[in-house]
């Protein structure tokens, strides 16, 4: 749990794949406006165990007493609403509402496709990668199929994405197109990519494009960009170098505040159980 007061206050429970950067989007938003949640993490496809008893396939999925939300746009809605931080993540001007609606809406359809693609083309067949990714502070049992079962679910990956060469190629040239779409935002020295606070805009840039800047202060470490392949690692330092990726580490340095809420503290009962 993120937060040690939570009297009479509802705990939400957040359906997670540890290093899924669609759950880090909500996870952030959850740790920014204070609100108290669990999260309880799977190991890919085990989640679906957990995903379909709550109306949703894939991750994330926010399981509340108001109803159950699978798509994280639509997360960061509800959690806007019920926010006592006061800090609001869609700001109030119709216009300006709608061009943080507008990019959120292009990071989610290509940015976080293409940064999950990219990456599963070099590192979906390393087992010590995707344990790290995928297992952390998962229940045993899971952690116990991955490993029987790596070879296939690393297989279905590849197909279920179309993960060759070529769609890795492309979908680096449209992380490139994002990026350079920020880069002209951010023009002039803005601080955020709409107004002067930061907005679901910002938050869903930076954690969508996670995978190819590899910032320190994200919850779920896979690797550092030493032990990349080459051509990987050469990729993001030149992302990092950009800049969108300059403001992306800045929103995680700046704004990314997870110490209080490491996620080893944030088990569900279920995971408690099952690593028993």
């Amino acid at each position: 749990m993120n937060h040690s007061t939570i009297a009479n206050t509802e705990v939400i429970r957040l359906i997670t794949i540890p290093i899924s950067h669609y759950c880090e989007k909500v996870r952030w938003t959850l740790d920014l406006l204070k609100i108290p949640y669990i999260e309880e993490r799977h190991v890919p496809p085990f989640h679906r165990s957990a995903t379909s008893k709550n109306g949703g396939s894939s991750v994330p999925v926010l399981v509340t007493k108001s109803g159950n939300f699978t798509d994280s746009t639509d997360i960061l809605h509800y959690l806007d609403t019920i926010s006592s931080s006061g800090q609001y993540l869609y700001p109030t001007n119709v216009e300006m509402r709608q061009e943080v609606e507008e990019l959120e809406e292009l990071f989610d359809a290509k940015l976080g496709a293409d940064t999950r693609n990219w990456g599963y083309f070099y590192r979906s067949g390393d087992r010590k990668t995707m344990r790290r990714a995928w297992c952390n502070s998962t229940p045993v049992l899971e952690r116990i199929g991955f490993e029987i079962a790596f070879p296939l679910i690393s297989a279905k990956v590849r197909q279920v994405y179309n993960i060759t060469a070529d769609s890795a190629a492309s979908s680096l040239q449209g992380i490139k197109e994002i990026f350079e779409i920020v880069d002209r935002r951010l023009a002039g020295g803005k601080t955020y990519l709409v107004g002067d606070t930061i907005s679901a805009a910002d938050i869903t840039f930076a954690a969508l494009a996670a995978p190819v800047l590899l910032p320190s202060e994200h919850p779920v470490s896979v690797a550092k960009i030493e032990e990349l392949p080459i051509e990987m690692a050469a990729v993001i330092k030149e992302l990092q170098s950009t800049a969108a990726g300059v403001y992306a580490l800045r929103l995680y340095r700046d704004q990314r505040r997870v110490q209080s809420s490491h996620p080893d503290r944030r088990k569900s009962s279920l995971q408690k159980v099952a690593e028993t």
